[in-house]
This record gives structure tokens, sequence and C-alpha cells, in this order.
């Protein structure tokens, strides 16, 4: 029974007892589950989800539920469900995620809210305070005035991304039934960020193609960055094309056409930079959008995590409903025809990807979110291919090599079978032919060593192969050097 209730549980704590005179213990994370996406506290079982047991279940009841009304403001919406294991008794605190946040944890003067951090419970920071604040007043950052002039700014990229989708002209009405401006000439933050010279500092977008796999590449670190400012639709067509400038397509031959194999799917790159435009966090300043490329991925990380507290990472991607943190950017760029209001994002990611002639199932994308950040990691296509093809080059090279060097052997071979020379003496230069071949500058040191011969026989050799003109001098070698030529018959 209690495998299951924890099984169930979103998250969950657990705590061996009910601790009443430091409660701070136990009710941060019922301030950090209402804050979130909801949890379960378990009274009578350790860490190690060993059951304990509780000495009087009924009193620990009744003081649960009055420290949660003393200590946590708003009231959150929770259960209590006493449970028995073993013959022990147990308390499960299911506590619901809220709609009227922060959810504050308070005593002796002080409030505090908190947030779950993986397994933790811990102090919000106050961009996440900034986020709760406006959760719980039904507000989202990019409908908040900004501090700006409409008439201060312009909208050329709007304009004409609008009328290459529609065919039509943008209308000055528009600009306030799409929550641009307000109704007294004010920039919303939705407008500030789709400026052409978009006023909002962080709004940026880091570019960087690094050299190897990781951010330690050597002499030369980055091959190549950038960084753009401005417009959202700015940042998303400049991001699209560095990705396009830093990658290679490869092809293959058809009966009628040829097959392009791009190491990047392009749809995938557009629609993951889409979501990491519109569905950052803009709350946490001093953060950016980074596209970073490797030699074997590409990784586009966007501040903020999932917008309703889950972690990606444990969803199912067929499954996921949309929540949309920015909702007037999202409106905004489903009308430009740069995304779907249905949230359907993810799932052209990875279908892109699944259409493309080179994948591979070990070339699935990726996607991974915490509380401060969200990454979508795509796999070069090529890449295990273009190692493998070099692999095979270098293979086809050394056989040729081979090849070239046999037929080099044996017509050395036959050019000196008709020279007056005994069977050793002919041995022991096809030995020496073998390791030098018409290249490689050889000594008297190296006929001694290779030939096992006596010092003063290996000078005899030399001195007889050279009248023969099987050898001259190396040039420029220094003397005592020599180097294998095509023989005199």
């Amino acid at each position: 029974m209690i495998d299951r209730l924890i099984a169930e549980a979103t998250e969950c704590d657990f705590k061996v007892a009910l601790e009443t005179k430091k409660p701070k213990s136990w009710l941060k994370s019922v301030s950090a589950f209402a804050n979130g996406i909801g949890g379960t506290l378990f009274f009578g079982i350790d860490n190690n989800k060993n059951v304990v047991g509780l000495t009087d279940v009924q009193s620990d009841a009744e003081s649960i539920s009055r420290l949660i009304k003393e200590r946590i403001a708003p009231y959150p919406n929770f259960v209590l469900t006493p449970d028995r294991e073993n013959g022990k008794d147990l308390l499960a605190l299911t506590v619901y995620a809220g709609r009227s946040t922060p959810y504050y944890y308070k005593a002796d003067g002080i409030m505090e809210t908190y947030i779950r951090m993986g397994n933790e419970s811990v102090t919000a920071p106050n961009y996440v305070l900034n986020q709760l604040l406006l959760k719980g007043m039904n507000r989202t950052y990019d409908t908040l005035t900004s501090e700006y002039d409409f008439r201060d700014y312009a909208f050329s990229k709007l304009r004409e991304r609008y009328k290459a989708w529609t065919g039509n002209s943008w209308a000055d009405k528009l600009f306030d039934s799409f929550e641009i401006r307000d109704v007294s000439g004010k920039l919303t933050n939705a407008g500030a960020l789709l400026a052409d010279d978009s006023p909002i500092r962080h709004s940026r977008l880091f570019c960087t193609r690094w050299n190897g796999l990781d951010k330690s590449g050597g002499m030369v670190d980055a091959l190549d960055s950038a960084e753009y400012s401005g417009s959202l639709i700015i940042l998303l067509n400049e991001g699209v094309g560095f990705v396009k400038r830093n990658m290679k397509t490869r092809w293959k031959k058809t009966a009628n056409s040829r097959i392009e194999m791009p190491e990047y799917c392009e749809r995938s790159v557009f629609e993951a930079l889409v979501n990491a435009l519109i569905h950052r966090d803009y709350l946490i300043l001093g953060s950016e959008v980074h596209v970073d490329i490797y030699d074997d991925r590409l990784t586009i990380c966007s501040p903020g995590g999932m917008a309703d507290g889950t972690r990606i990472q444990e969803r199912d991607l067929n499954s996921i409903s949309s929540t949309r943190r920015n909702p007037v950017l999202a409106d905004v760029f489903a009308r430009l025809g740069y995304m779907e209001r249905q949230g359907s994002g993810f799932k052209k990611i990875t279908e892109a990807y699944y259409a493309a002639h080179n994948y591979r199932d070990e070339l699935e994308p990726k996607f991974y979110s915490d509380v401060t950040s969200f990454q979508v990691t795509l796999y070069n296509l090529n890449y295990r291919t273009d190692e493998k093809a070099a692999v095979g080059e270098k293979k086809v090279a050394l056989e040729q090599e081979k090849v070239a060097f046999e037929a080099e052997k044996v017509a050395f071979e036959r050019s000196i079978s008709e020279l007056k020379l005994n069977k050793p003496t002919k041995e022991n230069i096809l030995s020496l032919f073998e390791s030098f071949e018409y290249d490689v500058p050889f000594t008297r040191a190296d006929v001694i060593e290779l030939c096992n011969l006596a010092p003063s026989s290996a000078g005899k050799m030399l001195s007889k192969i050279k009248e023969l003109g099987l050898i001259v001098p190396a040039a420029e070698q220094g003397r005592g050097k020599y180097n294998f030529v095509e023989p005199k018959v």
C-alpha cells in the first residue's frame, strides 16, 4: 500500500516523526509543494523508506492541521490520509499545487517562501518569488506594462514578417489587439521584446561553434561565435542562420536524383529556437539563450524550466499539454506562422529527426529541464558516419599504398634477378628495399643491423650495389647516406 502511495506522489518527503517544536523542518515542504506541482509528506517513514510508525496518529493529524493553519499563508489545499503498514501507523499529507501563490512560511515576524530544488525544499530566489507573485495575480511577464514609450520604437521586422505570412499590411490597431502597447501608449514587455531595437538588455542570443566535443578545445577554443540582440524575430533568424553556416550537408546519389543529409534537421533547430525564445523566463536577469555547437551535437539552452514546474525528462513528450509562460509572445508568433497554438514544438523536433534519411535510434533528441534552465540537445546526424567515412578512406588509401608497394617490390625483385649477385646478397638487397624503398635514405649502420653483417662486409655490399647503379648518395643528406634508384640492367 505504502509503495503505491509513494509511486503516485508527484513529489515526496519522508519524516520519521512529526516535529512540533521546530515545525519549519517539514512546513517548508508544504510551502514548496503548494508553490510548485504539489507533493506528499509521509510521517512515520525514514529517508530509506523504512516504516517506523507513529505513536499517536490522531494527535499528530490535529497538530499538522493546526500548524499549517498557523504558519502557512495563504491556507493551502491539502488532504491528510492515515494508513497502516505492517502493524504500524502512518500519515500521508498530500499538498496540492496552489493558485494563490506565493505560499509563505511565517514565524517570528518573518515570511519566507519555498520551492522544490531536486529532492529538497529551498528558499525561493527573487526571480522565482516574482514568478509566483505574477502567477498568484493571474498575470504573466509579457503582459506587464514596461517603462518604454511606443512612439520611440520601430517594428519593421514584425511588419515584414506579418506581410510575408498573411499577405496583408500590418494595421496600427493590431498593436493594441496583440497587446504590444497599452492604452497609455507604453509598450508591454511583449512589445519591448518585439521592437527592432529591443530595450530588454538580457534578451540576447549567444551562439558558439566550439572546437571539439566540449568547451576546452585546445589552441582554438571556438571556431565561430556571435552575439545577437534586438527583436525576437531578429534573434530567431540570426540563430538559424548561425547554425546553417556552421553545419555541413552530405548527399547520396539515387537513380534519378540525390538525397541530402544535413548534420542537423533545420526544422528541429527552428522549433527548438522558437521554444527557447518564446518560453524562456525573462524574469531571470542577466541570462540569455545560448546555442552551442560541438563536433557531435548542438545544444540550445534557455533560462527557466518548464512553466508548469515539472521536469521534461520525466514526462511523456506525446502527452504534454501546452503551458505558455509568455502567452502574448506565443500568440504573436503563432499569428506570424512561427509556431502553433496547440504547443506541438517537442513533437515537431523529434518527428523531423525520425524522418531524416541518416537518423539512428541513438541520435534521438534529448530534453532536460530543472528549476533554472531548459536544454534541447540535437545530435549530429553525420558525426559517426563522417568518422566511419574517414576511417574507410584511410583504409582504402592504405590498401592502395600496399598494392603500389607490392608492385614496386615485384618490379625491383625482377630487376635484380638477372644481376650477377649471389642469393644471400640479393636477399639482403631486397630486405633493405622493403625497409627503405625509394624515398627513405639509409646508412652502412642500417645495413649492418638489418642484414646482420660485419662492418667490412656491409661496406663491400654497399660498394657493389653502388657500382651496379642500385643506390646513389642521398641528395643533401650528408655523407654516408644512400637512396635506392631504378637499377641499370
